[in-house]
């Protein structure tokens, strides 16, 4: 897990004006044919992490459809978004890879780069089960297939009840006892237009957001830009409650009791959540039947929620599954239809520099 928190905290901080996402008109098929022809003797070529989100796809996603379909997929891993993206330019024109699982900015920068084909949307039929807004994304060159969902972490010895609001931030008794997400995340950016809209602000007026949070500055004990760190501030009982941050920065952790860890995305205000993608390579060695087939297994409801389950991700569809003992971690389908709040990449490029400034001088020790 630590590879794909690495590569998505380097790309926040490289963020460009470039990046678009887009929700494209869906010409679904009746038919699964796809996902029930037999695939038998053929070869997929994946790319994706090499750290523990990426033994899940592999566990998850790769294992299972080669169950299903007996085609053989071969896997190679790249350390984070960055790795993945420098691997794809480095093949050039050289069919190498015919299906990359990445984050949100690196399918963006492929896909700007040329170096990406946009899937076939007819030969995804589970895609009717996944609401417009995750359905593609970087100009449609993507298909999303999970959401890195971002809530409010609690001490569940000292917070009885799973905060309702953001406000609980602004609580005095946790004062000293809060933590905040660092400047250069995506959760910062994301904290800042929560805290202007709680002031009455918004995205474009963010001054009564700053002006919140820098109500907070002499409550906070840390801005967590080390994860194991929180986690042990949670166990040693240093630090109640904090956020906005995922618990998919601490998926071992957050499951051990002994850590007093919970999660909320209950909060009356929603939660903030960014797409994560599978592309297509232009350049690709295999069929590509097989390769849409790949795609659309991995938005399968049982797929879905399995993955999910494993990253402490939101899977994108809504008829998910998640297993029973991940389901105090990962927002249901339910969740994230009524209350989860979309990362807005494209806009947030053009301010989040100026922000990162104002945040890290509003926290400087």
């Amino acid at each position: 897990m630590q590879d794909i928190k690495r590569g998505r905290r380097q790309a926040i901080k490289t963020i460009g004006a470039a990046l678009a996402a887009s929700a494209l008109p869906m010409p679904f098929i009746s038919t699964a044919r796809a996902q029930e022809k037999s695939f038998a003797g053929k070869t997929l070529r994946l790319l994706t992490w090499s750290d523990d989100t990426g033994a899940a796809a592999l566990r998850n996603i790769a294992n299972t459809f080669s169950q299903k379909t007996g085609a053989q997929v071969i896997a190679d891993r790249a350390d984070g978004t960055s790795g993945m993206v420098a691997k794809l330019k480095a093949a050039g024109e050289r069919p190498t890879y015919d299906v990359i699982t990445l984050a949100g900015v690196g399918a963006s920068g492929l896909a700007d780069a040329g170096l990406l084909m946009k899937p076939d949307l007819d030969k995804l039929p589970n895609l009717k089960d996944v609401a417009p807004q995750y359905r593609t994304g970087a100009n449609g060159f993507g298909v999303g297939y999970l959401l890195w969902s971002d809530g409010l972490i609690y001490n569940t010895s000292t917070v009885k009840t799973p905060p309702a609001s953001y406000e609980a931030l602004w609580d005095p008794k946790y004062a000293g006892r809060l933590f905040l997400p660092p400047p250069e995340w995506a959760e910062a950016v994301d904290l800042a237009i929560i805290a202007a809209k709680m002031a009455g602000g918004s995205q474009q007026n963010i001054e009564p957001g700053f002006a919140r949070l820098a109500q907070l500055k002499e409550r906070v004990l840390t801005l967590g830009e080390n994860p194991n760190q929180v986690a042990d501030l949670f166990r040693t009982g240093s630090l109640d409650i904090g956020g906005i941050y995922a618990p998919a920065f601490f998926p071992d952790q957050i499951r051990k009791p002994e850590y007093r860890m919970g999660v909320t995305y209950g909060m009356k205000e929603g939660f903030a959540t960014q797409l994560m993608f599978t592309v297509i390579p232009k350049a690709h060695p295999g069929d590509l039947d097989l390769i849409h087939a790949f795609i659309n297994h991995s938005l399968d409801a049982g797929v879905q929620g399995r993955m999910a389950a494993d990253v402490l991700n939101g899977p994108v569809n809504g008829k998910a599954v998640i297993p029973a003992q991940s389901r105090a971690f990962v927002p249901s389908p339910q969740q994230i239809a009524e209350k989860a709040i979309l990362h807005d990449d494209k806009t947030l490029a053009t301010v989040q520099p100026a922000w990162i400034k104002r945040y890290t001088a509003l926290f400087a020790a």
